[in-house]
């Protein structure tokens, strides 16, 4: 794959975008967004600990940048409800900082990583999945929504 930023560095970077940039916005403070934020944060959290426990426990690699280390189609737990569980979770953990710190330019820099992470992550590693795997792989994309 060509894609050599690893997507954790690519959802610190934004991380750091929506915190810094709150002074660009108008501040919304809602008790209602912390208790939001608390909750999309357990859930990133809770998903993409749990892709990362299916593949140590599949024996394959972890690591997105090297997707054609990859040893076995892991389709259960948590990947039996989405194809991408890690970035769903950076996704929530992004959409968190937003509802903490800064609502409205967050909502900009998780569209833009939705987006970016969609085309130079998600799509390349599905052609690799798709030569490692085959007809197995099609079969799960069938099956299985890329997001949600």
């Amino acid at each position: 794959m060509n894609n050599r930023i690893p997507p954790p560095i690519v959802t610190l970077i934004c991380g750091l975008v929506i915190y810094y940039t709150s002074c660009l916005f108008p501040s919304c403070d809602l008790k209602i967004l912390k208790i939001l934020s608390a909750l999309f944060l357990v859930s990133g959290l809770f998903v993409g600990f749990s892709a990362i426990f299916n593949f140590i426990k599949n024996k394959t690699t972890v690591n997105p940048v090297k997707i054609e280390n990859a040893s076995t189609l892991v389709n259960s737990g948590i990947f039996k409800y989405t194809r991408n569980p890690m970035y769903l979770g950076m996704l929530f953990i992004l959409i968190s900082i937003s509802l903490n710190f800064n609502l409205y330019g967050g909502i900009i820099v998780v569209l833009f990583f939705y987006f970016f992470i969609n085309k130079f992550q998600i799509a390349p590693e599905e052609k690799v999945m798709e030569e490692i795997f085959g007809d197995e792989y099609i079969e799960y994309k069938k099956t299985t929504r890329r997001w949600l």
